[in-house]
């Protein structure tokens, strides 16, 4: 048995495992589309692109709720059709042999490889305001149920025992979030149908980016593989 498409950490839905013969056309599964629920929250961006991260920017947003919907509807169209997409330092790619994630967690300098990548569907659905209190609780929820595979700690190159850096990360949370308790924070909700290889989560950081915000995926769920969908 194998599977066909891993999921980030923090996001959740549908995975396909395969079986018997159908191990031999994993190939064949690996390029099949994906659709997702996206949900992006503002006001901070982390080195993972989502909520397993360190945070690099914050900023409580001064934009009123209209202002920032406009400002999402108007730079979608950079996030549709095909463009070319950079590898977010933490994924699983290899340079040189090495994963990006070992040579962002030993701060070596490594220059991510872009990929071409098509959206074929982004829709925006909504979005709501959140306290920064409530936000920490969801937060450290989330973080506190990743695991991992205990891997060969021999390998310098691995996360032993799913070390995705929690504790750091949830320290950083309690600081940021902590001091912010009352404030409030945007979450805007999207559905997106994309090829194979797209970085969901790089797409809400990049976002953000045109927008001037800064941004992050706070949840993402794998809905649907090629014609497999999750079961209501």
């Amino acid at each position: 048995m194998t599977y066909a498409g891993r999921l980030d950490p923090m996001a959740s839905g549908l995975l396909l495992v395969l079986s018997g013969e159908e191990v031999k056309k994993k190939e064949k599964y690996l390029k099949l589309t994906k659709e997702y629920e996206l949900s992006v929250l503002f006001g901070f961006s982390t080195d993972t692109y989502d909520i397993l991260g360190k945070v690099t920017h914050s900023l409580i947003p001064a934009n009123s709720r209209i202002d920032l919907e406009k400002e999402i509807k108007k730079n979608l169209k950079f996030f549709r059709g095909k463009f070319r997409q950079k590898y977010p330092l933490y994924s699983s790619k290899t340079v040189a042999g090495k994963p990006l994630f070992a040579y962002a967690r030993a701060g070596e300098p490594v220059l991510s490889p872009v990929r071409e990548v098509e959206v074929l569907r982004l829709r925006y659905s909504g979005m709501k305001k959140i306290s920064g209190r409530k936000l920490l609780g969801d937060i450290e929820k989330r973080i506190k149920k990743v695991k991992g595979p205990a891997r060969n700690v021999k390998d310098k190159h691995s996360f032993a025992g799913g070390d995705f850096r929690q504790k750091e990360i949830l320290k950083i949370w309690r600081s940021h979030l902590g001091k912010n308790s009352r404030a409030g924070f945007f979450v805007a909700y999207f559905e997106i149908k994309c090829s194979s290889g797209t970085y969901v989560r790089g797409i809400a950081n990049s976002l953000g980016d045109k927008i001037g915000v800064p941004s992050l995926a706070l949840k993402i769920k794998r809905t649907k593989i090629g014609k497999w969908q999750e079961i209501p």
